[in-house]
């Protein structure tokens, strides 16, 4: 069986009542060529595969499709030479479908090889296959990442592990990193950061990643990802019921780490320059307290109403230190930052906020083409009132039981220096969620085809 030569036939509903007469008259009772359907057929020299589309399908969907046959199948399919019958897809269609192929192969923890990866496989008769699986491979290796990173036990994802992880791939792929302890985000005024690394054990880490390409007067992107590696919400303490999945709170870390992996493996041609302000937010008697006032970066002055908004002082260190140091022509943050975004979308999509209204355009089309979409939410002066403070100039929570999402991105909207191209992507509950490869939830690895779409296209 190992030796058997290996196909896999792509059909819609309408295609395969034009060819289902190439195969058994029997199989018609158990395949149709609706969406995700399958069928394998196995013999001593032959195994064939049939993969339904359903009636419409898009690019994303195709990937969706990919994803979820090759996770089923990862233990039928061969590891020899394999032909694809797709003719009823495009060449960029086919890709997609490849793209899902190898998005289906993860695993976590990884434990075996799967077929895919093998040595021994190869595809047959996929038309600039190389040059369509040094794409794949690369969105691959970062998203794996991503989610590598995100599914790791709180114990084994420490500061000093995730630094030492960054150093590595800095020497791997020739990033520039910069590191910053506690005494020296001190020296340099992240007092917003430091409140909430105060009550950490672990030593701060704020760290600047820089990708530079060979482009001349490439375009430069600032990503700024929230990276608190467990929340436990500090003194005003998270409820202990699913408390074990604040291990994901550093999704937006994770989907710009991954995204600059990503960004490296296929040489784009821009510049990246990222911040990834790692701490945890623990309790203990150092930890910051509510009524705490302490001041940020950029000098503002920030009153703690909530130690559970965390997320958005780290932010705002990092992103007033980018705005500040470094020159970009897009600004973007990343977190999982409020249980607000949760109840308005659920795990359909992220919130989206820009001043910029082309920026915001060209995420939405790079969210709906990836599947990893976002919908926009309004920055209007309105919400102004709800962070403002009686004894600092801002307060990071509004007393408000509604649209904290909203409030969070106004206050954020004070720390971007007046960056005219800023955009902050609430991801909270799509980075971590219900998957196919795991009982309990698990990382999506949302955030890293977005941005390399988003990339990809400047």
């Amino acid at each position: 069986m190992s030796e058997a030569t290996q196909h896999i036939y792509i059909y819609s509903e309408d295609s395969w009542k034009e060819n289902q007469h190439l195969f058994l008259d029997s199989l018609q009772t158990f395949f149709s060529g609706k969406r995700n359907e399958s069928f394998v057929i196995a013999s001593n020299n032959e195994i064939t595969l049939l993969l339904g589309t359903g009636t419409a399908y898009s690019e994303n969907d195709l990937t969706n499709i990919g994803q979820k046959f090759s996770y089923d199948h990862r233990e039928k399919l061969s590891t020899n030479i394999t032909f694809l019958h797709a003719d009823i897809l495009s060449s960029r269609e086919t890709e997609s479908l490849l793209l899902g192929f190898y998005l289906g192969t993860y695993q976590y923890p990884f434990q075996a090889i799967h077929p895919l990866w093998n040595p021994e496989f190869r595809w047959a008769n996929i038309e600039l296959f190389e040059e369509k699986f040094a794409k794949i491979k690369a969105i691959c290796k970062g998203q794996f990442i991503c989610m590598d990173w995100l599914n790791k036990p709180a114990n084994l994802k420490k500061a000093p592990q995730l630094s030492n992880f960054i150093q590595d791939r800095a020497q791997e792929y020739g990033f520039n990193l910069t590191t910053y302890n506690r005494k020296q985000c001190e020296e340099l005024g992240l007092g917003a950061y430091l409140a909430v690394n105060q009550g950490s054990h672990q030593e701060a880490a704020f760290t600047i990643i820089e990708y530079i390409s060979e482009k001349e007067n490439a375009p430069t992107i600032g990503l700024v990802g929230k990276c608190v590696l467990f929340d436990t919400g500090g003194i005003s303490i998270k409820p202990a019921a699913n408390l074990h999945y604040m291990k994901s709170d550093m999704g937006g870390a994770t989907a710009v780490l991954g995204t600059l992996i990503a960004a490296a493996e296929m040489q784009l041609p821009v510049n990246i320059t990222a911040i990834l302000p790692i701490t945890d937010n623990a309790v203990s008697n150092n930890a910051y307290l509510p009524s705490d006032v302490v001041t940020a970066y950029n000098g503002k002055t920030i009153e703690v109403i909530d130690t559970d908004a965390e997320g958005r002082m780290t932010l705002a260190d990092g992103l007033a230190y980018l705005s500040k140091n470094y020159k970009t022509d897009y600004l973007i943050d990343l977190a999982t930052l409020t249980g607000s975004a949760v109840r308005m979308f659920g795990t359909t999509c992220g919130a989206l906020f820009s001043n910029d209204q082309s920026l915001q355009k060209q995420l939405e089309e790079s969210g709906q083409k990836t599947g990893q979409r976002l919908w926009s939410l309004p920055l209007w002066e309105d919400w102004e009132d709800e962070i403002k403070s009686d004894v600092a100039d801002l307060k990071n929570i509004s007393l408000k039981p509604v649209g904290d999402c909203i409030v969070a991105a106004t206050f954020l909207k004070h720390f971007i220096n007046d960056h005219p191209k800023w955009a902050h992507l609430d991801i909270a509950a799509m980075c971590f969620g219900n998957v196919t490869y795991a009982k309990e939830k698990a990382a999506t690895g949302y955030g890293v085809r977005l941005l390399i779409d988003f990339i990809e296209k400047l």
